[in-house]
């Protein structure tokens, strides 16, 4: 499984963004895909999942961002809208088989987009 991670940047808040996660690979018809974000000196936080039974969700101010699954594109795609200076971060997105918050059950990963709210 692979999966690329894209869409971040620089933005004022206020601002909304479109991340991409682009993946390939999957063998099984059953899978998860999550987005963590990780600020400096902070542990990695889950964002939001989707899985392939349709079912998504949102773990961190979920009336901000929202999460879906593209599949005949296979990308999932998170809207972070009203962005904040506190969502600073790097996001990534990783594969697992079940929707969930914690990092260590989500192998492999892609490789990171930065997202800096600033003014």
């Amino acid at each position: 499984v692979q999966l690329q991670a894209s869409g971040g940047g620089l933005v004022q808040p206020g601002d909304s963004l479109t991340l991409s996660c682009a993946y390939s690979g999957f063998t099984s018809d059953y899978y998860a895909i999550a987005w963590f974000r990780q600020a400096p000196g902070k542990e990695r936080e889950g964002v939001s999942c989707v899985s392939s039974t349709g079912f998504t969700t949102v773990y961190v101010d979920s009336g901000r961002f929202t999460v879906s699954n593209h599949e005949p594109k296979n990308t999932v795609y998170l809207r972070l809208n009203s962005l904040k200076p506190a969502d600073t971060a790097v996001y990534y997105c990783a594969a697992g088989r079940l929707c969930n918050a914690w990092y260590r059950n989500f192998d492999p990963w892609g490789q990171g987009t930065q997202v800096t709210v600033s003014s």
